[in-house]
Formats: C-alpha cells, sequence, structure tokens
C-alpha cells in the first residue's frame, strides 16, 4: 500500500469514528426536556419544511442531470470511436 493510501484510508477512518462523537449531543438541554409543541416555540426556532424539501428534490435532480449527461458524453466518444475503427477496418462494414 502506498502512503498516501495508508494516509487516505487513516482520514477516512478518524472521519467516520470521530463524526458521530461530534454529533451527540451533550446530557441535559433542550433534548431531555421533554415533547415541546410546535405552537408554542417561537418563529425563530421554528424550520419549515417545504424550501428544505423543495432544495432536496433541486440538488437531487441537478445530481441525476449531471449523471446523464455525464453518461451521454461518453457514449458520443465510445461511438465516435468506433466509427473510426468502422472506417479503419476492411471488410468489417458488412458485419
Amino acid at each position: 500500500m502506498t502512503m498516501l493510501k495508508k494516509l487516505s484510508v487513516l482520514f477516512l477512518t478518524v472521519l467516520l469514528t470521530g463524526a458521530p462523537l461530534l454529533a451527540s449531543q451533550p446530557p441535559g438541554g433542550a433534548a431531555t426536556d421533554g415533547f415541546v409543541p410546535l405552537d408554542s416555540l417561537p418563529p425563530q426556532e421554528q424550520l419549515p419544511a417545504a424550501p428544505l424539501l423543495v432544495t432536496a428534490y433541486a440538488f437531487v435532480w441537478v445530481l441525476l442531470m449531471a449523471y446523464i449527461w455525464s453518461i451521454a458524453s461518453r457514449l458520443r466518444k465510445v461511438e465516435a470511436e468506433m466509427a473510426t475503427l468502422q472506417r479503419r477496418t476492411p471488410g468489417a462494414a458488412g458485419r
């Protein structure tokens, strides 16, 4: 294994094992106080779901379109190479 691979494996290991530790909540605080109805929260603490949902769907659609564009461009390159090889190879036009 090269040094770069070892470092990348180490980095990913630290990242994947350290992220849950950083994401955990400290004991006490709002999470242990119990259920708080949405109506009783101040407006700055309410998080509307619609903008987040639209953003998530838009992000997925952008990724999907980029993936399809990537596949189409690679397919065009392969088809062009096949056409070039077919012109170069004598007697291959009938196959």
